[in-house]
């Protein structure tokens, strides 16, 4: 979706049409007059007709080229076509140049700046080797009267909040001689959606408490789950009718079942540490993109699935994204994704204040490397407070530590070491850690947590 300082990036002249402000002399005017000044003044001199044949039709051609210069200053539109673009797909801009004067433009130079993310391409300027951003130019012929558009398009590789613009534009007129100044538009804003991550989990949640649904509860009602056979009663169907038990019994018995209902996800960020560079889709994955991508995934698998997700931050902002269910929720995630980014300081939270506003029935899922020692007191509180908890580490493996000096290799497998057992700590917690390899990643710690959540629980009296 675009969006930016002007609608759509198109910005009037400042100067008045009718001044001479708007266009400036170039340098091959400077060269043309002086070379035809410097032969009259020799013809002059030295009394050589021949040096003012020579110097005459130079003065002439200037004289005719600036007679029909051109008033108004050429207009310009920047615009976006693709709206709601996603992390590999393409997209496209056009840069719109508009001659509204009665003479017609030698040529005219368009520039484009725009974030190194956004691989933009098109138009004659494409010949040479492809840079990441900048300020490319555009060459472009604008006759009299008439708009011309240079079409641009390429991938947007990673995603986030992108600026494309602002896009600027010289106009050479009068045979090359005048030069327009640069009229410039305003800077639209590019949102690039996350690629979710291949994700599935056939595992029953822990707790499924809603109203409507399809996870498996431990509370009776219409559902696929047999959860025994009882005596019929007021209110029970025929087609539950059990007719073995009832023959044997000569008392009608219906079959019981469990209810289907939706649960509650909560997909915590850790942003406390990032690690790794980005590398844009296709490329190398840091800390960050893998966590906004799993959580992308994680909130599309279930949302699709009728359940309620919301979304919290870990981080200096402590944003939270309430929880509801639908694909307007989905796109409000996407949404929310665009703005996490690593906050090194964070309030001194730990566990049970994030658990303050936590049901006690939702899976909490919380994506973090476990790089800062605060991330795992957060993790046990929140195991500590009640709350079923899975911890998803988006810790790169092929994450490498850069050789500093001879002892780097060394404390570098002193760091993984330290980080395994606070690992080993955290599922004593009742905490299982999980790496994230997209489907079925969470399936063998679902179904872990939902074993604990059926567990009779100790009552201390």
């Amino acid at each position: 979706m675009s969006q930016g300082a002007s609608p759509e990036g198109d910005l009037e002249p400042v100067a008045a049409a009718d001044t001479g402000d708007n266009w400036a002399p170039t340098r091959a005017l400077g060269r043309a007059v002086l070379v035809a000044g410097l032969l009259l003044v020799a013809a002059v001199l030295l009394g050589r007709t021949d040096l003012v044949i020579l110097a005459a039709p130079l003065a002439l051609s200037v004289a005719f080229a600036l007679a029909k210069r051109p008033r108004s200053l050429p207009g310009l539109r920047l615009s976006t076509v693709e709206s709601f673009p996603v992390e590999g797909g393409d997209l496209g801009a056009t840069v719109e140049v508009e001659n509204r004067d009665v003479t017609g433009y030698d040529l005219t130079v368009v520039h484009l700046q725009h974030s190194p993310w956004l691989r933009l391409e098109g138009g004659a300027a494409d010949a040479g080797p492809s840079r990441r951003g900048g300020n490319r130019p555009y060459v472009t012929l604008v006759p009299r009267g008439v708009a011309t558009a240079v079409e641009l398009a390429g991938p947007a590789v990673r995603w986030g909040r992108h600026w494309l613009g602002p896009a600027s534009a010289h106009a050479v007129a009068g045979d090359g001689l005048l030069v327009s100044r640069a009229v410039v538009t305003g800077a639209l804003g590019v949102k690039v959606y996350p690629l979710t991550d291949p994700f599935k989990a056939d595992e029953a949640m822990p707790r499924a408490a809603g109203l409507v649904g399809q996870h498996r509860s431990r509370r009776p009602g219409e559902g696929g789950e047999l959860a025994g056979v009882r005596q019929f009663g007021p209110g029970d169907r025929l087609r539950r009718v059990d007719w073995r038990v009832s023959l044997r019994t000569e008392r009608l018995h219906v079959a019981a079942t469990l209810s289907d209902r939706d649960a509650e996800v909560v997909v915590l960020l850790d942003l406390l540490a990032d690690a790794g560079r980005s590398g844009g889709i296709g490329g190398a994955s840091s800390v960050l993109d893998r966590s906004v991508r799993a959580a992308a995934a994680i909130a599309e698998h279930y949302l699709h699935r009728g359940d309620r997700v919301s979304v919290l931050e870990y981080g200096a902002q402590a944003r939270r994204l309430r929880p509801a269910s639908g694909r307007r929720q989905y796109l409000t995630v996407l949404e929310w994704l665009l703005d996490a980014h690593p906050s090194p300081t964070a309030q001194e939270r730990g566990g049970a204040q994030l658990a303050a506003g936590i049901s006690a029935a939702a899976l909490v899922v919380v994506l973090t490397p476990l790089l800062d020692a605060r991330s795992a007191s957060m993790l046990a509180g929140l195991a500590r407070s009640g709350r079923f908890v899975v911890a998803v580490d988006t810790l790169p493996s092929d994450l490498t530590s850069p050789p500093v000096n001879t002892w780097s290799d060394v404390s570098y497998r002193l760091w993984k070491a330290e980080r395994e057992n606070t690992m080993g700590q955290l599922g004593e917690h009742g905490v299982p850690v999980v790496a994230w390899a997209g489907a079925g990643s969470l399936d063998a710690v679902l179904r872990d947590v939902s074993r604990l959540a059926a567990a009779p629980k100790a009552v201390l009296r």
